[in-house]
């Protein structure tokens, strides 16, 4: 392997492949190919559908649309620049030009050239579509199942002890997720990934935290893997959004408008939604008892930031000082003992070290993201402030750990 900067080969919990064309409908079952997310040739290109929409986000599989250029938003994401300078670079990669993004053993060499050891292998797409699938609860559950087989058989749950291909599960149905985790744990599955937000059920949205969930949270303690939610295109929290916005004076109906106030509103909405839902997700982990109830899970915050740890431990410190004997335990100890979070690579590690040890803090590059970074190893030039071992502990050993069976 590579040696980096005195440091052996990394591990990266934060990288990607770009779907195929049939990721989500190889193994789904005929009578839901019509609904969910679709997949159909419009105007002569493959595309997402929802019913007769387009997906809010997302043009299509990645194998058939040009991706972007690994790295081309890490300036816009850091606030030293718009979109509007990286033109072309969003668009400019053919996915045939790049095996790597598709096919496990060209990753592998890949990995080898990027001096990795291993990585957590999330979706591109898949962690964009259980939200605009809601209500139809039911085709969400087919259309994340047969996803999860495509990605054992394409990439693998531990493809060579390597590539870490991590499903995606949802709650909406609990007998069907209990399910759906012992089939991913029977093949090897290190991590899995659920939304980081509250629960579409048939009778409305719940905490992932609410007892209900238990005999799920259950099985994941007792087969000691990671939980590992990623951001994503999320609906879960449309109704907030809605209500911040008509309460600062923005509306539908000013889009497109030319005054500065309008022009204005869609930047500020999106500041103030930026870490609110992950905020929110890890809030209702902490203070709806989770981890009072298993004191073995371990979460993982996965391209979400690290920004929100700090005012979030202070809320929960803030919230258990008014509220003498409602817990158990610290509820600052609980997160700090059951969360590891891989911050935003443009993010000030120090500042997240601040709040959180380095024992808890994972390397993500988010690889070959337009978000991420160029090349995985360029996450170390943010680290300069910190001692080669707390370096190891980051880019290496934590994920490392993470990774090994617990049992």
């Amino acid at each position: 392997m590579t040696d980096i900067s005195g440091l052996a080969a990394v591990f990266d919990a934060d990288n990607h492949y770009w779907e195929s064309s049939d990721a989500f409908t190889r193994h789904r079952d005929p009578a839901f190919l019509d609904r969910g997310l679709r997949v159909v040739e419009r105007d002569g290109e493959i595309r997402y559908l929802l019913g007769d929409r387009a997906h809010p986000i997302l043009p299509g599989p990645g194998d058939v649309h040009p991706r972007p250029r690994p790295g081309a938003l890490y300036d816009y994401f850091g606030g030293r620049g718009d979109k509007g300078s990286v033109g072309a670079e969003l668009a400019c990669e053919a996915p045939a030009d790049h095996p790597d993004w598709f096919q496990r053993d060209a990753r592998l060499r890949r990995m080898d050239e990027q001096g990795l050891a291993a990585v957590w292998m999330f979706p591109s797409h898949a962690v964009c579509v259980e939200g605009p699938m809601q209500p139809d609860i039911e085709a969400s559950i087919e259309v994340l199942r047969a996803f999860n087989r495509w990605l054992e058989e394409d990439w693998g749950f531990a493809y060579q002890n390597r590539i870490f291909g991590v499903p995606f599960l949802t709650l909406s149905d609990l007998d069907r997720a209990v399910t759906e985790l012992e089939w991913c744990v029977g093949r090897g599955a290190r991590v899995v990934s659920i939304r980081n937000g509250p629960v579409f059920t048939p009778e409305g949205y719940r905490s992932p935290a609410d007892p209900r969930f238990d005999p799920f949270w259950a099985r994941v303690q007792e087969a000691g893997i990671v939980v590992a939610p990623h951001a994503g295109f999320d609906d879960g929290y449309r109704e907030v959004e809605a209500a911040i916005a008509q309460s600062w004076g923005y509306h539908e109906t000013s889009r497109g408008g030319d005054t500065n106030a309008i022009t204005r509103d869609v930047p500020f909405l999106k500041m103030l939604m930026k870490h609110r839902l992950v905020h929110d997700f890890a809030a209702a982990l902490v203070a709806h008892g989770l981890f009072e109830r298993f004191g073995d899970l371990r979460i993982a915050f996965i391209e979400n930031g690290g920004t929100w740890v700090g005012p979030l431990l202070h809320g929960l410190q803030v919230m258990q000082g008014q509220n003498p004997g409602m817990f158990t335990g610290s509820l600052v100890d609980q997160f700090i003992e059951h969360c590891w979070v891989a911050p935003f690579v443009e993010d000030d590690v120090a500042e997240l070290a601040v709040h959180l040890p380095v024992e808890r803090i994972l390397f993500g590059s988010d690889w070959p993201h337009a978000e991420g970074l160029a090349e995985p190893k360029d996450f170390l030039g943010g680290l300069g402030s910190f001692s080669a071992h707390d370096r190891r502990r980051i880019m290496h050993d934590n994920a490392s750990e993470l990774t090994r069976p617990a049992r």
